[in-house]
């Protein structure tokens, strides 16, 4: 039996309209999955396949979820659902995040919305003995000089899925956590579309070059798969190196 055909299995990404939870999605998709995406614009059709979505065969509903009621009020997209990968995010730049609005905006899509999706689909999970996938990142692990919000979220995501992990395995449900570094995507475009900056960041990675959704793809699967069976409560850095 291969590990990883997730044939007859369901599979929510929150953020799945594009960048890391894009590639994630259709990891599963390609992989035999039903597969299901939450994204911010009214509908699929609204997303360019130039800024890196490809809705093609996913399953889309609108969900703001910066907003905890338009969580809880947003339908179920499957009778019962096996996997729930969370790769909402959000960032901003020029020193935003250090006043009022842009913190809140950050926090509540980074890290508030991650326990109120779980909270959410708990049910369903406990059915189906699932397991969830937060997507962090790096910066989680460390200072962010220009973005406190960010930083903070992820090492709250970070922090979440640890407590989650120890709190939810006895009832059968996985948590486990994916920690991208740098990631050709559009939230990383300040550095992507700055030959300066991009080429000191390739400095610092190992692996020389960037990451890509379908990377953090593979990562995905892993943790989801009978592979990953006694995984809980880990974040598993994929980042060519860079926090090293």
């Amino acid at each position: 039996m291969n590990d990883t055909d997730f044939t007859g299995k369901t599979v929510l990404v929150v953020g799945g309209s594009s960048g890391i939870g894009n590639g994630i999605a259709h990891g599963f998709r390609e992989r035999g999955a039903r597969v299901h995406v939450w994204g911010t614009r009214a509908k699929a059709s609204d997303y360019d396949p130039a800024d890196g979505s490809d809705l093609t065969g996913l399953g889309y509903d609108c969900v703001d979820v910066g907003d905890p009621d338009a969580i809880e009020a947003a339908p179920l997209p499957f009778d019962t659902l096996d996997v729930l990968v969370l790769s909402q995010g959000t960032v901003v730049y020029g020193r935003g995040e250090f006043e009022r609005e842009g913190w809140d905006k950050v926090v509540a899509v980074n890290l508030d919305s991650l326990m109120h999706c779980c909270r959410k689909f708990r049910p369903q999970l406990l059915l189906s003995q699932g397991s969830i996938t937060i997507v962090s990142s790096i910066s989680g692990l460390g200072a962010n000089r220009g973005n406190p919000a960010y930083a903070a979220s992820k090492a709250g995501a970070i922090s979440l899925t640890r407590t989650l992990g120890q709190a939810w395995a006895p009832d059968g449900i996985r948590v486990n956590g994916l920690a991208p570094g740098l990631v050709d995507t559009k939230l990383t475009k300040v550095t992507t579309e700055n030959p300066k900056r991009l080429a000191g960041a390739l400095r610092s990675i190992p692996a020389g070059r960037m990451g890509t959704p379908a990377d953090m793809a593979g990562v995905a699967l892993f943790l989801a798969s009978p592979l990953a069976s006694y995984v809980n409560g880990q974040t598993l850095v994929a980042d060519g190196g860079l926090s090293l």
